[in-house]
């Protein structure tokens, strides 16, 4: 199959056997190579799952491993979680960082709660009208969670196809619609194996045809691989700017936070001044969190995570 066949893919559904040519290799990969995680496991269910996603935005799975282990260890069940306030979720989060992920779960622990009996929707539609789920991590949880057929779109994923489908480096900074209807192209038809598709297509992400440093000669559809076939031509697009961290307004927040997470109870402005000498920056960042509702000003100067 030529790049250009391949690559047409993006504007008309690919032939169920040319599908296939991507879907048997990266399946039989995925057998051996899948990492034994505990979101994966039957015993996880589908709150395990949809906390694992939560959690797995932005952060790599070795500093993930421990707070998940922790959390469900303490709230096994939406339930568990909505009957605490949402500062405890806060504190719990500890350093996974945006913390602001740790609210909205708390969220969609309270609606789980009071809309489905405790239990975590199987239906697409009702997984999205959740507060926090996004697109995506509702398919992720439907497909994860309930082995149902959908288009699971995360940073792995896309960075596959755009390389092995469309012969490109790196996927749009955004994903685009052309993105959702090749990968909805590229869906098996039958919804378990659908679902199967979706969690190995990540993994082969994950492990093999990452970011950096590809490892293309143990990638199990390499022979197939558009990007590969066209000599890896290096990406044309915007520049690719990583994430800095140090002396930006995250730190600050985070360093705020970490004062409030050690403490139960309130703590005072002394306290959160001696975090961070410059003035403006650190007032900027606790007006910040207090916009977004992860800290709770008091009386007198007084600051806590929030209760309600």
């Amino acid at each position: 199959m030529s790049t250009t066949d391949i690559t047409s893919t993006s504007l008309s559904p690919s032939p169920a056997t040319e599908a296939a040519a991507l879907h048997t290799p990266v399946l039989a990969w995925f057998e051996t190579h899948a990492r034994d995680l505990p979101w994966r496991r039957p015993e996880a269910g589908a709150w395990g799952v949809m906390v694992s996603e939560f959690m797995l935005q932005q952060t790599p799975v070795s500093r993930v491993l421990p707070v998940y282990e922790q959390w469900l260890a303490r709230w096994p069940r939406p339930a568990d979680l909505a009957a605490e306030a949402p500062g405890e979720a806060v504190r719990a989060w500890g350093r996974l960082g945006y913390p602001r992920r740790a609210l909205r779960l708390h969220g969609a622990a309270q609606a789980i709660t009071e809309r489905h009996g405790g239990d975590v929707p199987r239906r697409h539609a009702q997984l999205l009208a959740l507060p926090g789920i996004g697109e995506y991590t509702a398919a992720a949880v439907a497909s994860f969670a309930y082995g149902q057929r959908h288009a699971v779109l995360d940073t792995n994923v896309r960075r596959v196809l755009a390389r092995a489908v469309t012969g490109v480096q790196y996927p749009p900074n955004a994903t685009t619609a052309a993105e959702r209807k090749l990968a909805r192209a590229l869906l098996p038809a039958d919804e378990d194996t659908a679902a199967r598709w979706a969690a190995s297509s990540m993994e082969l992400g994950a492990l093999v045809c990452t970011a950096k440093n590809e490892s293309c000669a143990r990638c199990p559809i390499a022979a197939r691989c558009a990007w590969l076939l066209a000599g890896k031509p290096p990406h044309d697009g915007p520049a690719r700017r990583g994430q800095t961290y140090a002396g930006t307004d995250r730190q600050v927040r985070g360093k705020l936070l970490a004062v409030l997470r050690d403490t139960h109870g309130a703590v005072t402005q002394r306290a959160l001044d001696a975090v961070w000498d410059e003035p403006v920056q650190r007032a900027r960042a606790l007006d910040g969190l207090v916009a977004d509702g992860l800290v709770e000003p008091l009386d007198g100067g007084l600051y806590r995570l929030p209760r309600s």
